[in-house]
């Protein structure tokens, strides 16, 4: 977990503020006892989380690809090529989606823009490390060119999600 206090209490304000603003049906699926709260998000999404990520086109449809999510400081991060498709989108069209659903009891969804950063600079020096813990002992150090080649953003959410349930609790 990365996530300093100022983190967990922002995130904390974000998963309030959008169970808040839910509809009734949300609210009921997402009943008290089966959200998470910032802390226990945190701690579930350590490592890789396999995302959603959903960009819309020019003409307003939207589509969906796979992605690797780093949750750090609060926030999901995601890499792709600079050429990509994905990127693309996002430079014309910030608005994105994500979930990140690895079964049943357990989904987080979010909602919000994406910000490219540049892990090369010195404020995401710590996002870059983390990089680094994660695939180099997956992919080895050929991951470094991959990291290098490619483009990261974050997305700064407006709403988010997080739902689960043990197998006792439905």
């Amino acid at each position: 977990m990365h996530e300093r206090p100022d983190d967990l209490t922002a995130l904390q304000r974000l998963i309030d503020a959008s169970y808040a603003g839910a509809g009734p049906h949300l609210r009921e699926i997402h009943a008290p006892e089966r959200r998470l709260d910032a802390a226990a998000l945190a701690t579930r999404l350590d490592g890789m989380c396999l995302l959603t990520l959903a960009t819309t086109t020019r003409d307003g449809r939207p589509i969906t690809g796979p992605v690797d999510g780093i949750f750090f400081r609060g926030s999901f991060h995601f890499g792709s090529s600079p050429t990509s498709l994905r990127f693309r989108h996002i430079g014309e069209r910030s608005a994105v989606s994500a979930t990140h659903l690895p079964g049943e009891h357990f989904a987080v969804s979010v909602h919000g823009t994406a910000q490219r950063i540049d892990v090369e600079a010195a404020e995401h020096a710590q996002f870059r490390q983390t990089l680094l813990d994660i695939y180099l002992p997956r992919y080895g150090d050929a991951w470094l060119e991959v990291m290098d080649g490619a483009a990261f953003a974050r997305i700064d959410a407006h709403r988010l999600f997080a739902f689960h349930f043990d197998d006792a609790t439905h």
